[in-house]
């Protein structure tokens, strides 16, 4: 009988850095020891409280921590407001324009090994096949375009807003829109996965009623 693979590879990586990318899925040492003997870049999330130790011995290094928003139609606290809208009717262009850049809190734009050019396309290209799978909503301020949220099932997975639009409150009306389609479409829950450095997002979340779960250091290593 096979066992399941502990190294798993991520094309969808692959394709922007130019070089292999793995996942490892189990933190021991024998895991580690394996990921050495092939060149390319390497990603392992554990536990906060495990013992960090084998880690430092192989050479990965912090890139961040990632924790789960969850909530259900209880506990949503629902924000309107006449001039926040959302609809599946989105331009791709004006989208992608958002996108680009807009993630400066993930864990490969954090990586010193990796181009920053290449993390910004890395989202580029996940936010074109949402936009291809009809799994984004548009985020309009007074029928202007201002963000996205895009998803898969009931998990927010990308998002982002143009600068002219953060930091004023807004995100709220957005938010809460988009959980409120999502929940009462079927889902029994709607969650997200989001670094724990991102304090607006992670406030905003809170402020909606989300509890947070399954916190995750996220750590990377460069094999040559």
């Amino acid at each position: 009988m096979n066992k399941t693979p502990l190294i798993k590879t991520t094309p969808w990586d692959s394709a922007v850095f130019g070089m292999p990318t793995w996942e490892l899925l189990e933190y021991s040492e024998a895991v580690l020891q394996c990921a050495m003997g092939t060149a390319g870049h390497y990603t392992i999330k554990v536990d906060p409280l495990a013992d960090k130790q084998l880690l430092h011995d192989y050479g990965f290094y912090y890139c961040d921590t990632l924790i789960e928003p969850h909530c259900n139609a209880v506990r949503l606290r629902l924000a309107q407001h006449l001039d926040a809208t959302i609809s599946k009717t989105i331009d791709t262009t004006q989208t992608l324009a958002i996108c680009h850049t807009a993630f400066a809190h993930g864990r490969f734009h954090r990586d010193f090994n990796l181009s920053k050019a290449a993390a910004d396309q890395r989202y580029d290209n996940w936010l074109k096949q949402l936009l291809e799978a009809q799994q984004v909503f548009g985020l309009y301020w007074q029928d202007e375009l201002a963000g996205f949220i895009g998803y898969s099932g009931n998990n927010l997975v990308l998002h982002a807003l143009a600068e002219q639009y953060r930091g004023k409150g807004l995100s709220k009306y957005w938010w809460s829109e988009v959980c409120s389609d999502l929940l009462s479409s079927g889902c029994e829950e709607v969650k997200s996965s989001i670094s724990v450095t991102n304090l607006a997002v992670l406030n905003l979340y809170a402020s909606l009623g989300f509890t947070f779960k399954n916190p995750q250091d996220i750590y990377h290593r460069l094999v040559l």
